[in-house]
């Protein structure tokens, strides 16, 4: 939880690096959360006619639409690659696999343009005898 609630203080921060931890639990709990809220959607019968999803749905989705982009991005970043990356997965049939694939992608080692390696901060320094 503790990712998710990090990638929603960095809202629209698209400068930096993001972990594939980060990313990763930040849709984990996004996809728990759309789910409840097409559930609260069809308790309380705010469906749009014809579909399962309503207003709370949409709303949520509105509201992790910016914070999304930009974890993407920041995702893209920490494997050394630009944002503008984010439109492969525009490309028919292969865009979204190759952009899973990014996703899936080890942090770039080391500092690179976008900045220091997220991994390297999170872990606490060995202290040598």
């Amino acid at each position: 939880m503790n990712w998710y609630l990090t990638a929603l203080k960095k809202y629209a921060v698209f400068a930096g690096r993001a972990r594939r931890k980060e990313y990763w639990f930040f849709l984990l709990f996004n996809l728990i959360f759309l789910f409840v809220a097409a559930l609260l959607d069809n308790l309380f019968k705010t469906t749009f006619r014809g579909i399962p999803y309503g207003w709370i749905y949409l709303l949520y989705g509105l509201a992790v639409l910016i914070p999304s982009l930009a974890l993407v991005i920041r995702r893209l970043h920490d494997i050394g690659k630009s944002g503008w990356w984010f439109f492969i997965g525009a490309i028919p049939l292969i865009g979204g696999f190759w952009l899973l694939l990014l996703m899936l992608t080890d942090s770039q080692p080391g500092d690179n343009q976008y900045g220091p390696n997220p991994k390297m901060i999170a872990q606490p320094a060995v202290v040598q005898p």
